[in-house]
């Protein structure tokens, strides 16, 4: 499934190159957490991140603003 253009996608590639590695993380779980469901494999397929480090920081997140 095609979430977003291929313009959209080298942006969000470009930016995520840009951040720190903790930064990454945040930004790759935040991406993922708005998509939904799929979201997860399809920011880990673009961004090139472990699907169990996006899942983590997702759930990290949640407690955070609980």
């Amino acid at each position: 499934m095609d979430y977003y253009s291929s313009e959209i996608e080298r942006l969000m590639i470009k930016y995520y190159l840009s951040l720190s590695e903790r930064d990454q993380r945040h930004y790759a779980a935040v991406e993922a957490a708005k998509l939904g469901h799929g979201g997860i494999a399809c920011i880990s397929d673009l961004l090139g991140c472990s699907r169990q480090t996006i899942s983590k920081r997702i759930e990290e997140l949640k407690k955070m603003t609980s």
